[in-house]
């Protein structure tokens, strides 16, 4: 399996709903749906999984709003991004 890699400042879209799984800093875990799929962000930062530091993490600040304003950086597994605009659901 080929594995995307993204730089810090591209586009991205979530590929899918993207749910809080307790591991968000200031987020709290009962808040559910964080980023529904095919909202747009920008990439941040990349790192890896503290439980697990094989698995690659991406920081994306997602739209927050209209206005196109940036939320806090969320971190999202590769698989959960997308660089293509239309999302199937």
């Amino acid at each position: 399996m080929e594995t995307v890699g993204y730089e810090v400042g591209d586009m991205v879209f979530a590929a899918e709903d993207i749910f809080n799984d307790g591991g968000m800093p200031g987020i709290d875990e009962a808040e559910g749906l964080i980023v529904p799929s095919g909202l747009r962000g920008v990439v941040v930062h990349f790192g890896v999984a503290a439980m697990d530091e094989t698995r690659g993490i991406y920081l994306v600040q997602f739209e927050n709003g209209p206005d196109g304003t940036l939320g806090a950086p969320i971190g999202c597994l590769p698989d959960e991004l997308t660089q293509n605009a239309t999302i199937n659901g």
